[in-house]
């Protein structure tokens, strides 16, 4: 998501609120302010564990809600375009213990990447690098003809049958492996057959968040976006709320950066 200076900010609410903006402005600076000093740079010489994709073909609003998750849960992290991403070499992606790839485009994703970068990827996961990758993302974990990662053994994901019906966002009920429902917003996301536990399914049975092995990295893939802010549910009915919903966001970041396994089929 977009963000103005906040000098910008401070003049919009200011003049939209008749100077009754204060209380609210120290509250949202101080917020923002939290929301920035998680994030390292890669320039930095202490490394954080998390490295989270913002390259081309990514989501910014996505990129975005996953950094409030991030944040909230006062996980350190730095930041990689396409550009930084392709500069990395297998060994420098192997000083993180997590790699996020968020929602977006899956096919511009993986075009903007070399080929040389989704081997590396692949091979620092094989050899202990952890993924996390959310509706694209999990898209391009697979053997995605679009320079996905592959690894998921040569398994490739189609999209969830909704797409068929030619809906293309919902909230959709996910239900787990304890029986706990949760409305979860989806856009265009996979189902994810084929490979892994399934840790939640879609109302038509298939699976919708998974998680396995990919040789010695823990991988946990999801078609469907937990970290979704309030915002992107304008227009939907959810019956869980946003901060259930984002509080599982943080769960599945947890248990991939930790190597927990989920409660699985």
């Amino acid at each position: 998501m977009a963000s103005r200076p906040t000098e910008d900010v401070t003049r919009i609410l200011t003049s939209s609120l008749n100077g009754r903006a204060f209380p609210i402005l120290v509250a949202l600076i101080a917020l923002a302010s939290t929301a920035c000093d998680r994030a390292i740079p890669l320039t930095s010489s202490n490394t954080p564990p998390i490295l989270l994709f913002n390259g081309t073909g990514t989501s910014p609003n996505d990129v975005a809600a996953v950094e409030i998750v991030l944040n909230q849960k006062h996980l350190p992290y730095s930041t990689a375009n396409s550009t930084q991403l392709n500069e990395m070499s297998e060994s420098q992606l192997r000083n993180y213990r997590l790699l996020i790839v968020p929602g977006g485009n899956f096919e511009i994703i993986g075009n903007h990447l070399t080929s040389g970068t989704s081997a590396h990827i692949h091979n620092a996961v094989k050899s202990g690098l952890n993924y996390l990758g959310i509706c694209a993302g999990a898209f391009f974990g697979g053997n995605s003809v679009y320079n996905g990662l592959n690894l998921t053994s040569g398994v490739q994901f189609g999209f969830y049958s909704a797409e068929n019906q030619g809906i293309r966002k919902a909230a959709v009920a996910i239900t787990d492996a304890g029986g706990q429902t949760l409305d979860q917003y989806w856009e265009d996301g996979p189902q994810l057959s084929g490979w892994g536990s399934v840790v939640g399914k879609y109302p038509d049975g298939t699976p919708a968040i998974v998680e396995g092995m990919s040789g010695s990295g823990w991988v946990v893939l999801s078609g469907v976006h937990p970290e979704a802010p309030a915002t992107w549910r304008r227009g939907m009915s959810f019956a869980t709320p946003v901060s259930v919903d984002n509080a599982y966001a943080g769960t599945l970041i947890d248990a991939v950066l930790h190597r927990v396994s989920l409660a699985h089929y």
